[in-house]
């Protein structure tokens, strides 16, 4: 029995079978079931099947939870965030990204080493170390670029050799991107992106797994695993907005009746695919006004009708594609019943390669038409009546009307000329008559232009509308005004002075004899001098002088 296991054993070993069945790329990678052949034409281009051996001694396998994570980065964990353009439409490119996130306070340097940030407060606190990992040091990773002295370590897990351009040596992470049975290998810094032809692709939702591994001296380890899902399919991507004048909150599909309603088709191609392809748009709005067929992206309709309406789009486009194998091809579906990854294609053949092939994209929805504000107007604009004049008044009443519903509320938002910048808003609610007409008194903050929009809301509606007033200020006096003020007020002041002066020397005109006390004499004598003098200033006509001053003292 021992020489029939040795035999067996030597024709094992002469056969170059290994004793223990080496770990392939699917096992380290994951473990999705996935047919067991895949056929040529659906080998992604530049990926590799997952069958391929992986090299354990370069490239160590750790299992989830084991406790050699802990220790796989220093100062903490990597994360590794895997984002893409999905859905993608089968035959165009779709775009796989990811990002490194390190611990705090680590970032990557220009030359694709992991530094601590200054000034950075970590865990551990401040580090006076600069370096992560070092990677550029030195010249450990083998001899100079197309030297005989290549480092057997410089290779991928399938054992195929580095990349060697200019700066190889900056790539520290190697990414292992996996999906549909097939993996692609590529070197990187902190971020990595891959781009695939879906033409191959299997439709419908599918798994990308990419395992991240960094430099550990001559040997890999891993650092992050991740995984996302994406949609292959056959339908062109299609998303519609719906947006309305007036309408509140055009979110919960509820608009206004006779207003127009903007529909912006959206095709999400972000390889642009399409770009060359004839795209038409064929509208049903569910209100029995017929078919609408554009090739525009936008279209405005207005419903009249109160009610719930049914809107179906059907987005067209011809692209060109190689011909499916011979078979019966189904009759296109309704969009109704058209799942996603159907086989939604009309084929006329060009050649035996090239197909026109119509992709089809769909868009539904339900939406409800009510009545609301439509307009708003500003009708009249009056100064306030002041019980005194007043140059810098700065009350204003305005009458606004509105049509459609009566409104429930009205704010006023006063703002810089050039309605920008808001100063004051005031929201109040009203009641409103049967015929809306609303006066609103306002107040503004001295003269000087300003921007009023008035706002008349509902429960499903909100319009508006605005204006620019101008409060005048104090109107500053000219020069020639004051010269003119200045010469009434001398001529008046002149006058008043001529009255008084009249009205004393009346009083003091009769004679008064000369009493016998010396100081009442020269008073009166004073006082009569100085009436004298201010009327000859005034009466230059009048030259007469009063005889009593001539008389001499001891006279009779």
């Amino acid at each position: 029995m021992e020489s029939l296991f040795g035999v067996l054993r030597f024709l094992l070993l002469a056969s170059g079978l290994p004793l223990q069945e080496a770990k392939r790329f699917r096992d380290v990678l994951g473990h999705e079931q996935y047919p067991g052949h895949m056929k040529m034409h659906n080998q992604l281009r530049g990926w590799s099947s997952d069958e391929n051996e992986w090299n354990e001694n370069l490239y160590p396998v750790w299992k989830k939870g084991d406790d050699k994570w802990k220790n796989s980065w220093e100062g903490g964990h990597v994360k590794a965030v895997l984002t893409s353009d999905s859905p993608a439409l089968v035959g165009s490119n779709i775009t796989f990204v990811v990002n490194l996130v390190f611990p705090r306070c680590q970032t990557e340097d220009a030359n694709g080493n992991i530094i601590y940030e200054k000034n950075c407060r970590n865990d551990l606190g401040f580090t006076p170390d600069r370096y992560v990992y070092n990677w550029t040091a030195g010249a450990e990773d083998g001899g100079p670029e197309g030297g005989s002295s290549q480092s057997q370590h410089l290779t991928f897990p399938d054992r195929k050799p580095f990349p060697r351009p200019h700066g190889w040596k900056k790539w520290s992470f190697i990414y292992i991107f996996h999906t549909l049975g097939q993996y692609y290998q590529k070197l990187g810094r902190c971020s990595a992106r891959v781009s695939v032809n879906t033409i191959n692709m299997t439709l419908g939702h599918q798994v990308m797994e990419v395992t991240v591994f960094r430099r550990h001296g001559r040997r890999y380890i891993p650092i992050a695993q991740v995984k996302d899902l994406y949609l292959i399919t056959d339908q062109i991507p299609v998303f519609v907005t719906m947006s309305q004048k007036n309408d509140r909150n055009s979110s919960d599909e509820t608009f206004l009746r006779d207003l127009p309603i903007e529909f912006d088709v959206f095709i999400h191609d972000p390889s642009h695919f399409l770009n060359d392809s004839a795209i038409s748009y064929k509208w049903n709005f569910g209100d029995n006004t017929g078919l609408f067929v554009s090739n525009n992206h936008t279209l405005n309709h207005t419903y009249v009708l109160n009610g719930t309406f049914n809107l179906n789009l059907t987005v067209q486009a011809t692209v060109s594609g190689p011909c499916p194998l011979p078979s019966p091809t189904p009759p296109t579906p309704s969009p109704s019943s058209m799942p996603t990854g159907s086989n939604s294609m009309k084929l006329s053949d060009v050649s035996n390669e090239n197909c026109q092939i119509n992709r089809y994209g769909y868009f539904r929805a339900t939406i409800t038409i009510v009545e609301g504000i439509i307009e708003v107007n500003i009708i009249h604009i009056a100064d306030v009546p002041m019980p005194l004049p007043q140059p810098d008044n700065s009350l204003r009443d305005f009458t606004v009307t509105c049509k459609g519903t009566t409104p429930t509320e009205v704010c006023t938002i006063i703002s810089d000329p050039t309605c920008q910048v808001a100063q004051n808003k005031v929201c109040s609610p009203v009641a409103v008559e049967e015929l809306c007409l609303i006066s609103v008194r306002r107040a503004f903050n001295g003269s000087g232009t300003y921007c009023v929009n008035f706002t008349l809301g509902d429960d499903t509606s909100l319009a508006l509308t605005s204006t620019l007033i101008s409060i005048p200020g104090k109107v500053p006096a000219s020069p020639l005004r004051v010269a003119n003020g200045a010469l009434i007020s001398i001529g008046c002041l002149a006058m008043f002075v001529t009255m008084v002066t009249i009205l004393l020397y009346k009083k003091h005109k009769m004679y008064k004899p000369i009493g016998s006390c010396p100081r009442k004499t020269v008073k009166g004598k004073s006082l009569s001098v100085f009436l004298s003098h201010a009327k000859a200033s005034f009466f230059r006509g009048n030259q007469e002088k009063n005889p009593l001053l001539q008389s001499k003292p001891g006279m009779p």
